[in-house]
């Protein structure tokens, strides 16, 4: 399964990038919002870091305009996907960046139908949200198991990137499913990497080869 970041923090993608962790980040205008910067700026910044997919969303409500913004945003690097929300004018709109080959990520999705839409529509990557589904008392990993199947049922080229994740269960359980990609928050990237067992045995080995060295002193 491949690892996107969740950010659009520049600290927290060197730090990732870094570890050789992740394949990719997706954005979304929240995301750089909380930046304070012009977000080409910042996405241009973050081109230079990741050389995999970086997901950047359109913010038009109709699909000529999400045409429109898309065009100069793929523009910024061969790694940028166009982010476009799951609705009427979204469709049409994925419809025509596949036919100019630019790549696209249909978020927002909340069911499998609507994935199986935005994967006919001709989506590159459909991004389900699970913690959001989870938050009323939906089950999000159902239905990441619901797209799995439908997607491999009719050899769907589409990847599902699991979005909207909150804690490493939900990490864990999108690798056991099958999906393509999690994307994940820096805050769960950290969270993936300890245990309380590793630290401990970590200390503990540490206490004793200082008891050692002291030893070899006297």
């Amino acid at each position: 399964m491949k690892i996107f970041l969740d950010t659009a923090n520049v600290q927290e993608i060197k730090r990732a990038v870094e570890l050789g962790l992740i394949d990719g980040v997706t954005t979304n205008p929240s995301l750089l919002s909380k930046e304070g910067k012009e977000p080409v700026v910042q996405l241009k910044e973050i081109v230079k870091l990741v050389k995999g997919p970086i997901s950047a969303e359109v913010v038009a409500k109709d699909a000529d305009g999400m045409v429109r913004e898309a065009i100069p945003l793929a523009r910024l690097g061969k790694g940028i996907v166009i982010k476009v929300p799951l609705c009427e004018q979204g469709l049409v709109a994925v419809r025509r960046l596949a036919g100019q080959g630019i790549r696209t990520n249909v978020t927002l999705v909340f069911s499998s139908s609507q994935a199986l839409l935005a994967a006919k529509a001709g989506a590159s990557y459909v991004s389900p949200f699970v913690g959001r589904i989870d938050d009323i008392a939906g089950n999000g990993m159902a239905l990441i198991e619901e797209i799995v199947t439908i997607f491999n049922n009719y050899l769907f080229k589409t990847e599902i990137i699991v979005a909207s994740i909150r804690h490493p269960l939900h990490f864990v359980q999108s690798a056991l499913i099958g999906a393509h990609i999690a994307t994940i928050p820096f805050g769960v990237l950290e969270k993936l990497m300890r245990h309380p067992l590793t630290d401990r045995g970590i200390e503990a080995f540490n206490k004793d080869w200082e008891k050692l060295k002291s030893s070899l002193k006297k």
